[in-house]
């Protein structure tokens, strides 16, 4: 297994697989930071190229990777050259996440940390992040790569568009929708249906900016 990044969520990453038992041939991508070291920790190798990562997928005969960094937009374009590159996008989930039994969907490439609740009906698009103590109640629907900060409350039948941000402790309250790229401020309250492209802050949220639309 290969995590795309070598810093802060690749690092609470590691700590789930310790968990799992399942750190044989785990390995660390990053092509940007120069202060990473060669190995993580002194134990786990960083991968430096794309060149490396396909030779480490042929060497190990194990394509599977994981987006191990924050922001919806990189994790999509990793997970698009980690696609190039042969790899296999695999979702990655805390033993200490609660997850109901019942009529829950989750595509590839889910990150899910500790003391994340996930109760029933509810589906998760590909990539998606949910950080610790976030909650998801029953039949929401959240799009691909979306990234749910520690703390968030989505309650029941809510719908949130790809790439969209959920700022820390915010809270959707019942049947609310949230647009493509939405940006949802730290500790808002949102109450009703917020439209793509939008920054939203305050209690209740209200928009405050207009974005520019995501192209690809």
């Amino acid at each position: 297994m290969i995590v795309a990044g070598a810093k802060g969520l690749a690092k609470e990453l590691l700590a789930i697989f310790s968990q799992l038992g399942a750190l044989h041939n785990l390995c660390f991508f990053d092509n940007v930071s120069e202060d990473v070291p060669e190995k993580l920790f002194g134990q786990f190798p960083v991968v430096r190229s794309f060149d490396q990562v396909k030779k480490m997928f042929a060497e190990t005969g194990d394509p599977s990777f994981c987006l191990g960094l924050g922001n919806p937009v990189l994790r999509y374009r990793l997970y698009r050259q980690f696609e190039d590159a042969g790899g296999t996008l695999t979702s990655v989930i805390s033993p200490r996440a609660d997850i109901g039994q019942f009529d829950n969907h989750l595509e590839a490439g889910c990150c899910i940390l500790p003391g994340a609740v996930i109760t029933t009906s509810v589906t998760l698009g590909k990539g998606c992040l949910v950080n610790p103590n976030v909650t998801i109640s029953h039949d929401s629907v959240v799009g691909d790569f979306v990234e749910i900060s520690p703390g968030v409350n989505v309650t029941g039948n809510c719908r949130i568009g790809d790439f969209s941000f959920l700022g820390s402790n915010s809270v959707l309250l019942p049947k609310i929708s949230i647009g493509r790229n939405v940006i949802v401020g730290a500790g808002a309250v949102v109450t009703k249906d917020v439209p793509a492209n939008s920054l939203v802050v305050g209690v209740p949220a209200v928009i405050r900016k207009k974005l520019d639309p995501i192209n690809i």
